[in-house]
């Protein structure tokens, strides 16, 4: 018996039903909803990630030490009490650690900008011979961790006398590999045509940089600012290696003061003291988030002139 033939049990595309425009759309909303409240989900678990130590930390810094180790846990105190910040006060000189932390942010941070802005313009603009080879370079210094580089800038400050002085807190962290990196891909995306009005204007490097670059980089400007100002704000290494008294310290360091001596750390004293080195941070970057974003998509989106 002959076998049949394949054209026989196709079925013709006549025969196929057509799937009606009502049903394909309520699929797709359906995946659209599924994929949806999938990446709904995933955001919230990592807002709470976030979240949740920084609600902790809040909370414990105004709780009582009864509450703070009450068992069930209590995660909203019952009354708030400020004894806990008071102590922190008492305890180490956070006027000396507050006064030291906004000059060496303040200072480093103006010095990094300043310098990235110079530099990132020269890579940018600027023909001189090894410009290529001296970019890859600074490009390779992103991919070195920063403590390798400790023992150098310790020895190099401690022969320019500067240990246990600002200069010494400050110079080392004065270059930003990052910032000039990042304003140089900016620089390189802005128009042409300006800066070639300017040079028939009759305009230098200096007026260029200043009048023209300068203002039509201000969200790229601020997200390198930005990002100085917490590095500067969070640094601990440097600072605890390089200030040897307590009138020197910043910060960060000063928490260490908080921690008894005998193993039996007052953890509300300890979360009071980190509120006060986090919220400048926090309030930092809450009002100043939407140049970090506009700064550093420009920045991606540049590039490649």
């Amino acid at each position: 018996m002959a076998a049949p033939t394949t054209t026989a049990s196709r079925p013709r595309n006549s025969d196929v039903a057509a799937p009606t425009p009502g049903l394909t759309k309520r699929r797709r909303r359906q995946g659209s909803l599924g994929r949806s409240w999938w990446g709904f989900l995933l955001l919230a678990a990592a807002a709470l990630a976030f979240i949740i130590p920084l609600y902790m930390l809040v909370t414990t810094a105004f709780k009582t030490n009864a509450e703070i180790y009450a068992w069930p846990m209590r995660f909203f105190p019952s009354e708030f009490t400020w004894t806990n910040l008071r102590t922190a006060w008492e305890v180490a000189p956070f006027d000396a650690f507050i006064k030291n932390s906004v000059l060496v942010t303040l200072i480093g941070s103006v010095a990094k900008v300043t310098l990235a802005v110079f530099t990132a313009y020269a890579f940018a603009f600027l023909p001189f011979p090894g410009k290529k080879g001296l970019f890859l370079v600074m490009l390779g210094a992103l991919m070195v961790p920063g403590h390798v580089t400790l023992l150098v800038n310790y020895i190099t400050i401690g022969n320019l006398g500067l240990i246990n002085t600002y200069a010494g807190l400050i110079l080392p962290g004065v270059a930003s590999a990052f910032g000039t990196f990042l304003l140089r891909q900016h620089f390189m995306s802005l128009p042409g045509e300006v800066f070639e009005a300017a040079e028939l204007d009759g305009a230098g490097h200096f007026r260029t940089l200043r009048s023209l670059v300068v203002p039509m980089s201000v969200p790229a400007i601020a997200t390198v600012a930005l990002v100085a100002v917490i590095d500067e704000w969070n640094s601990f290494v440097w600072p605890l290696i390089i200030t040897n008294s307590v009138n020197m310290r910043t910060l960060p360091i000063g928490l260490m003061y908080l921690k008894a001596n005998d193993g039996v750390t007052s953890w509300g004293v300890l979360m009071s003291g980190t509120l006060i080195v986090v919220l400048p941070m926090l309030l930092v970057f809450l009002f100043a988030q939407r140049y970090i974003v506009t700064g550093l998509t420009g920045a991606a989106a540049g590039g490649g002139r």
